[in-house]
């Protein structure tokens, strides 16, 4: 009879919560943000079809990193619970917060009922009238839920992005501005010798929740629209008032080879002088 090895449960917890963790550091990172005019999904996926960041409901948002097969079910069953609830009562009553009780109810048990727990890290973003009333909620793989004060960065490196998000993030942002916070933050980490690398639109997966749209909030940037987002703007000319007076007026010309000669005065004529007539004496 072959005998058991005993393990304490702490250390199967702990060699649980290592494998998630490992995981999930394996993935790409991704990047969610309150801004002006909403909520600001930017993810590095290489993938066009396979998406990290989707649609729960009218102006809810669902973002994950880790292994695609197991949040994209926890996805689906998200979207089947906010329709139902949605038709049952009103439609104002799905909020990302109860999606995100839901989300942790599941993680938990899986973590702690069966031997390999979900290597995920999840993100439920909800739209409000202001940035200050944007919700962000993060959930781990141990069904842990904590509330993010309007930006936060998961997978990969996720605390390298989160620093410069930290600083560079502002909920004033516009569009534009707030994509390139968002994608310098995601260069900031993976380049050789730990120096920034650049990150193409193919690269990118980009999602909003427009705040100024009635009903469905969600919609994603891409192609032709993402493109001009991501060019950098035009620098201005730095001219100060001084160089601007020098150049509007015409600069000195020095005597030389080049320069015009003068014409010369004209002559004066030369003074006559009147003889007097011979007087005849007689």
């Amino acid at each position: 009879m072959a005998m058991q090895f005993y393990a304490s449960p702490e250390q199967v917890m702990r060699d649980r919560a290592e494998l998630a963790r490992k995981g999930i550091a394996r993935g790409r990172s991704a990047v969610i943000m309150s801004y002006e005019g909403g909520v600001l999904f930017v993810a590095e996926n290489l993938s066009s079809a396979l998406h990290k960041v989707s649609e729960v409901y009218d102006r809810i948002g669902f973002a994950a990193v880790g292994r695609y097969n197991e949040f994209e079910s926890l996805r689906a069953a998200g979207v089947r619970l906010a329709d139902l609830h949605g038709y049952s009562f009103d439609r104002r009553d799905v909020t990302g917060r109860a999606i995100a009780n839901t989300f942790a109810r599941t993680l938990g048990a899986i973590f702690t009922e069966q031997s390999k727990p979900f290597e995920v890290e999840i993100c439920v973003a909800e739209v409000g009238p202001s940035p200050e009333t944007d919700e962000l909620y993060r959930l781990t793989y141990d069904g842990s839920v904590q509330d993010e004060p309007g930006r936060m960065a998961m997978g990969g490196q996720s605390d390298s992005v989160a620093t410069v998000l930290r600083a560079k993030h502002r909920s004033d942002l516009g569009l534009a501005q707030a994509l390139a916070v968002a994608v310098e933050a995601l260069s900031s980490v993976g380049g050789e010798g730990g120096k920034p690398r650049e990150l193409p639109a193919s690269q990118l997966e980009v999602a909003v929740l427009d705040r100024g749209r009635a009903g469905r909030a969600f919609r994603r940037i891409t192609g032709a629209a993402l493109t001009p987002l991501l060019a950098p703007p035009p620098a201005e000319p730095a001219a100060d008032s001084d160089s601007e007076s020098e150049s509007e007026s015409p600069a000195p010309t020095e005597a030389g080879a080049d320069a015009p000669t003068p014409a010369p005065p004209a002559a004066a004529p030369a003074a006559e002088t009147a003889e007097e007539p011979p007087t005849q004496e007689g």
